[in-house]
């Protein structure tokens, strides 16, 4: 099968850790997708990886386009906010290995997805915005970040009653103490559980993401992944899915990543089957209800500098 792999940052020429975490990613899932015996192109401005083709490109959704119509399937990794519009390219153009581009919009805006969690008796964070910041106590810790995206670098920690006033285009949380947890999942016919991964946050006055521990027991992991699957499911997700979770009283639901995350860069070191198999299985059928992982494996930001 020929198979397309665009990553945003490799494909659009972005610079420092984005770009680090790009290639790394798309690393992973053309190496996976060659090893399961698939031809894989990808856009680059950049160099070439091992494995798999590189095309050279100025124009990405052009070429995007151009390299999806040439291909049985394809793969978009990208920003929430631009995720959609890439992927809606791709299946004007091949099959989309990843999620829909309708739910991509919805998981992209972070008050409609904890709406549609909440309704679906998820846990999930109080959520505000400009129009009803008023529903917090002055002495009540929030987290501020884009309503529509995926930057931790604009995520900021506060106590509501020293924020003036809640930026357009921003919400603002109710912060939940406890695990800082992911889940990452490959959705198809049913929801595929890869692992359990302990996400290591740096909270300071701002949160910043820096790796994970992929594979870890929480001693709560059924619990968890039953909340990441149930919430998947509800906003139509398929293909990998990454599922944020802060794990307290109970699980609570804070992001869902309609998209390969970098914890795919653990997984590969410890699963056992092909990530790429399972992808495609995910859109063709024959996934399986659980795949094994050798261990654990962590991983900082500094790692992929080696």
């Amino acid at each position: 099968m020929n198979i397309m792999v665009a990553e945003y940052a490799v494909g659009a020429g972005e610079g420092g850790t984005i770009l680090l975490e790009g290639k790394a990613m798309l690393n992973v899932l053309v190496n996976s997708f060659t090893k399961a015996g698939h031809r894989v192109i990808y856009p680059t401005t950049g160099p070439v990886i091992p494995h798999g083709t590189g095309v050279k490109t100025d124009d990405l959704k052009k070429t995007i386009a151009e390299l999806a119509s040439r291909s049985d399937a394809a793969l978009v990794i990208a920003p929430d906010e631009l995720l959609s519009e890439l992927t809606q390219i791709v299946e004007d153009n091949t099959i989309n290995l990843g999620c829909p581009s309708g739910s991509v919009t919805l998981c992209a805006d972070k008050l409609l997805t904890s709406k549609i969690l909440a309704e679906g008796a998820i846990k999930v964070p109080v959520t505000a915005t400009c129009e009803n910041q008023d529903i917090f106590s002055p002495d009540e810790c929030v987290v501020v970040k884009p309503r529509w995206g995926c930057a931790s670098e604009d995520t900021t920690l506060t106590v509501y009653g020293k924020l003036s006033h809640i930026p357009d285009g921003f919400v603002a949380t109710q912060y939940i103490q406890g695990e800082h947890l992911s889940v990452s999942l490959v959705a198809g016919d049913n929801i595929l559980p890869l692992s359990v991964n302990r996400q290591n946050i740096k909270i300071s006055s701002s949160i910043q993401y820096d790796g994970n521990m992929v594979g870890m027991d929480s001693g709560r992991n059924p619990e968890v992944i039953k909340v990441a699957q149930r919430s998947a499911m509800l906003l139509g997700c398929r293909g990998y899915v990454g599922v944020d979770i802060v794990l307290a009283d109970e699980p609570w639901v804070v992001d869902v990543n309609p998209r390969p995350t970098t914890s795919i860069i653990g997984i590969d070191r410890v699963i056992k089957v092909e990530l790429g198999e399972l992808i495609l299985k995910a859109r063709f059928g024959g996934l399986p209800e659980c795949v094994d992982l050798t261990g654990e494996f962590f991983f900082t930001k500094v790692d992929l500098h080696l």
